[in-house]
């Protein structure tokens, strides 16, 4: 492998933000925040510059390699920009003590005997940010969590090591799967790296630890088998998918379509039916009551960096004076249900990869809750398309960083016009260029 000058700059450059940014950075340091997210970007620009779209190339080593080196970097990072992973290391110390995560509150748990057992200290729970809702985390996510404290019971800096582990791998499958992919589908396989070096990939994910890496892997586990012809393994990688994050369902029309009602239907319900499997050891009445109510909790009280709804919510406080996000919540759930079906069975001349992609941004366009990594699967949508826009909106939405300058948070509705302002636009260029060229890609 041969590192041009340049090249090694810009390694040496990106290498050194990172680990500032992993290491040193709180989310509340905004202007620190932006300004290396900045250098990142515009180094991933300039990195990827060159890979072409439209024909295949050979593997470009010195660039899969630094992908994978930047995200070894953060190997021992504490997740600076998000505190879900005490979450994890909560619901992982409880599974480990014989406790079902599903059951228990953390803020009525915290004093008692079973918490001192399990090792919930107050130091804990207080980094917690939602210590009043029950865990809604999949069974394959528990696993993972009490893995990780079995192997570090006391230590957080050892479970968050643990926890990144699986994350780690799975990103270096689903690069490896992506090139598979691409190949299969006569495609440049260094179409990878635009997920692959994708700085808010690398930090959201393996930086800040979170599992939509490992629901990613599967998840083109499961397409990689679906192309193959192995249904069955494509279910099981697919049940794996939703086990880790519940995203995956959004995509059982489109496959159901794929495949013709016959075949769609057995796939489904062998999906569903490995699913339920992973429940099963926590399975009882009250895991659903507790997962249902943390979720229409989730959708009818939380609200983040949201485009449709924060639209909707204003015309509410101008016409009723009060905040409707229980109505307009309900009827955007109802509107992203029916435009996933349609987009699956009505859209013609257009490739999975596209519809793919569209349901994954029609459903965080109209969610009320986009937090950064939640972007990070439609940039791995991306890669299987012409489309540029979720590269931008990837380059963009660090913006929403700004929201934890202060206590108590509050965002600021500009930069969130702005950043959704530029995607739009991205979005109508993007869809006009590729009306020219059919099929979509």
């Amino acid at each position: 492998m041969i590192v041009t000058p340049l090249r090694f700059l810009w390694l040496i450059l990106s290498a050194t933000s990172y680990v500032i940014l992993a290491y040193f950075v709180p989310r509340q340091e905004f202007g620190w925040l932006i300004g290396l997210f900045t250098i990142l970007f515009l180094g991933y620009a300039w990195a990827i510059r060159r890979i072409d779209r439209q024909r295949e190339e050979p593997i470009d080593r010195v660039l899969f390699a630094s992908a994978i080196g930047f995200r070894l970097l953060l190997l021992f990072a504490v997740p600076c920009l998000s505190d879900d992973v005490y979450r994890f290391v909560w619901d992982g110390r409880l599974l480990t003590h014989g406790f079902n995560p599903y059951l228990y509150l953390p803020s009525r748990l915290v004093e008692t005997d079973l918490a001192a057992t399990a090792s919930l200290d107050r130091v804990l729970f207080q980094q917690l940010n939602s210590p009043d809702y029950f865990t809604v985390y999949p069974p394959l996510n528990q696993a993972i969590f009490g893995l990780a404290a079995w192997l570090s019971p006391h230590s957080l800096l050892g479970s968050i090591v643990w926890l990144r582990l699986p994350i780690l791998l799975s990103e270096i499958g689903s690069l490896w799967l992506m090139t598979r992919l691409l190949r299969r589908l006569n495609r440049n396989p260094n179409l990878a790296l635009f997920y692959g070096l994708n700085p808010l990939v690398i930090l959201e994910l393996t930086g800040n630890l979170h599992f939509e890496a490992v629901m990613l892997f599967f998840t083109l586990l499961a397409g990689w088998w679906l192309l193959t012809e192995r249904w069955i393994r494509s279910a099981g990688a697919l049940a794996l998918a939703i086990g880790t994050k519940l995203l995956p369902l959004l995509l059982l029309p489109l496959i159901v379509r794929w495949l013709g009602w016959r075949k769609g239907m057995v796939y489904a319900t062998l999906a569903g039916v490995f699913t339920i499997l992973q429940f099963l050891p926590f399975a009882s009445l009250e895991l659903v009551q507790n997962v249902g109510s943390s979720v229409n909790l989730y959708f009818q009280k939380f609200e983040f960096n949201a485009s449709v709804y924060y639209v909707l919510r204003s015309i509410g406080y101008w016409m009723k004076g009060y905040n409707a996000i229980q109505t307009i919540g309900f009827w955007l759930s109802i509107t992203t249900t029916l435009s996933i079906l349609w987009i699956s069975f009505r859209w013609r001349n257009v490739s999975v990869p596209a519809q793919v992609l569209a349901i994954l941004t029609l459903y965080f366009g109209f969610a009320t809750t986009v937090h950064p990594w939640y972007i990070t699967t439609v940039v791995a949508a991306s890669v299987f398309t012409r489309f540029w826009y979720p590269l931008i909106w990837s380059a963009l939405i660090p913006v929403s960083y700004f929201t934890y300058r202060t206590i108590p948070y509050h965002e600021n509705l500009w930069l969130t016009s702005v950043e959704y302002g530029i995607v739009a636009v991205v979005i109508l260029l993007d869809v006009i260029k590729a009306r020219q060229k059919m099929p979509v890609y």
